[in-house]
């Protein structure tokens, strides 16, 4: 394949930029002097390539301004006096280190900044912590194009010479091609970059293999085995090794809730109704393991003294530490929730969706796993509970709740009783109800937008980005989304219960995103391949995410959810769909 000289390459790239970013062709500086290259060579002791010469010969570099061409997140190409002082500058920072043992090619590729080195442009921060640069010395790496970033090893690019670079550059500016993974396009008369986003496929679904998947049992107990006959006259039981520690007692998470029934509690934490069924505990810790969970928590429920109901959970995510959980719970009531975490052990109480700070409790204990050795070494015993103080503070904790609340409640008692129980399809996080306003997206002035534009006119045209933005992510096959952004656009209310149908579409598309994320992470501890790959993890990711932005259009102020929409956009196209959506 014939590659462009840099003259030719140039003359390309200077079309386009003339074409398409008037602005930002206008900030390409005239060619430097011969003279001002020779001096640069003299001063670094160094022969510049040729290529190099020849790209300063038809531009000294950039004027560094709003609108200055870059090559993406390489950043803008350095100019003559560009080049001596970030050399300099890179000499100096590793002049201390000790790199001798590295023969010449290792340097090249290797060392921190090996004398003959140049960076040839400023990088994504526009200084000299990062870049692209040239090696100068002769032998086989002359002219060869690595990659620099201060916060790790320089490597080489595939590019052989400046002039690929400029090649490869003017290619993507002519075809609307990625370049380094980003698509350059012109925009208000200034180059901008913008990241390449493919088309997502339709993704396998965890939560429909988990369907296809069938829970497992307990086995029954084993019979037990009758002992045999001793014979008669004494005998000697030898034990070998530290006798065993006694088990750790049973101190799940919990919460207490006042005046609910047992059933009423699941269907508020969120239960899926599919899954509900009689269980022990060590037959929900097996369920919540399974596949059949697809890791979904599961929860048990039961009653208490005194009218309180109370949950655990197996498996998943931890809910009970969720305020949008407690706030539930809590509904027109009050929760009580008692929590343990290594060190940790909470006590809290929300009264119909508001914390009562005056009455939480918490314990801090030490580790007590560590013991230091006669000299100074770390040793830790095994099979010790770590935690002493703090599981003798659950305890203390529990008993307080019945003196103070009427709880009265033993772990112990309810490992092999059959509760109530059911997977959950929890509920959303809360959306933060502010945030600093964001003024640009993706190099676009979404600030200056709302400024200059209706309100009306504003709304109309973000809600037309939103349906694109749910069409390019493959949500608007879904029902209750499609249904949900046409009454969007048409400015209708949208019902956002968390139990009706859009809520539990949203909800839903969070635990595929979950459990794609637990296959994936599975499997690589075990010899068997995921039944989902890396890609359908990042389809459910995108979908989960564009569920957001439509909860966002509905829950925030419009500025606040344009930036989210406008983010998210996979179309690289979206500025110009945006300019058109503002016109209609």
């Amino acid at each position: 394949m014939t590659t462009f000289t840099v003259e030719q390459s140039w003359a390309r790239i200077e079309s386009w930029l003339a074409q398409h970013a008037a602005v930002s062709h206008g900030l390409l500086r005239p060619p430097a002097l011969p003279k001002d290259i020779a001096a640069a060579e003299l001063r670094l002791g160094v022969t510049f390539p040729s290529d190099l010469k020849a790209s300063l010969l038809r531009h000294d570099g950039v004027q560094l301004q709003d609108g200055t061409p870059t090559l993406g997140y390489y950043g803008p190409l350095s100019g003559v006096e560009d080049i001596v002082q970030s050399t300099e500058f890179l000499r100096d920072v590793g002049a201390d280190l000790d790199e001798d043992e590295l023969d010449e090619e290792e340097r090249d590729e290797h060392a921190y900044w090996p004398h003959e080195r140049l960076l040839i442009t400023l990088g994504i921060g526009w200084q000299s912590s990062d870049g692209l640069f040239l090696v100068s010395r002769p032998g086989p790496n002359h002219g060869r194009v690595g990659r620099y970033f201060d916060e790790d090893s320089p490597s080489f690019t595939p590019w052989p010479g400046l002039r690929h670079v400029l090649a490869d550059f003017a290619a993507a500016l002519d075809n609307g091609t990625p370049f380094n993974g980003r698509t350059p396009l012109g925009f208000e008369g200034r180059l901008i970059w913008d990241d390449d986003r493919p088309t997502v496929p339709d993704p396998l679904s965890p939560l429909g293999l988990a369907a296809e998947a069938t829970e497992p049992l307990v086995p029954p107990a084993a019979e037990p085995v009758p002992s045999a006959p001793r014979p008669d006259g004494p005998y000697t039981v030898v034990s070998i090794g530290a006798p065993t520690a006694p088990a750790a007692p049973v101190q799940p998470d919990v919460v207490f809730v006042a005046g609910i029934p047992p059933e009423e509690l699941l269907d508020r934490l969120g239960s899926v109704p599919a899954t509900a069924g009689l269980r022990s505990r060590e037959q929900a810790r097996l369920s919540a393991a399974a596949p059949w969970a697809a890791y979904r928590p599961m929860v048990r429920v039961g009653w208490c003294a005194d009218g309180w109901s109370y949950a655990t959970q197996e498996g998943g995510d931890a809910q009970f530490r969720r305020p949008e959980v407690l706030r539930r719970l809590s509904r027109g009531t009050r929760v009580v929730r008692l929590t343990k975490q290594g060190p940790e052990v909470h006590v809290t109480v929300t009264e119909d969706g508001v914390e009562r700070p005056e009455a939480a409790r918490r314990v801090d204990s030490p580790r007590e796993d560590y013991m230091t050795g006669p000299a100074g070494q770390q040793w830790q015993r095994l099979g010790i509970d770590p935690w002493p103080g703090s599981t003798a503070a659950y305890a203390r904790l529990l008993a307080g709740l019945a003196t103070e609340y009427g709880i009265t409640w033993d772990p112990q008692d309810d490992g092999d009783a059959p509760l109530a129980s059911a997977l959950l399809l929890p509920v959303l996080d809360d959306v933060p109800s502010t945030r600093h306003p964001v003024s640009s997206v993706r190099d676009f002035d979404l600030g200056g937008l709302v400024d200059r534009t209706p309100p009306e006119r504003l709304r109309s045209g973000m809600a037309a980005q939103l349906a694109r933005l749910a069409s390019e992510t493959g949500i608007d096959t879904y029902p209750e989304i499609a249904q949900a952004v046409e009454r969007i656009r048409r400015d209708e209310p949208v019902d956002l219960a968390a139990d009706g149908a859009l809520g539990l579409r949203m909800r839903t598309l969070a635990a595929e995103s979950r459990a794609a994320r637990g296959l994936l992470d599975a499997a690589r501890h075990r010899s068997a391949p995921s039944p989902v790959t890396a890609g359908d993890l990042t389809a459910w990711a995108v979908r989960d995410s564009a569920a957001g932005a439509v909860r966002e259009f509905l829950l925030l102020p419009l500025p606040t959810a344009a930036a989210t929409v406008l983010s998210q956009r996979r179309s690289i196209r979206w500025r110009d769909d945006l300019a058109a959506d503002l016109a209609d």
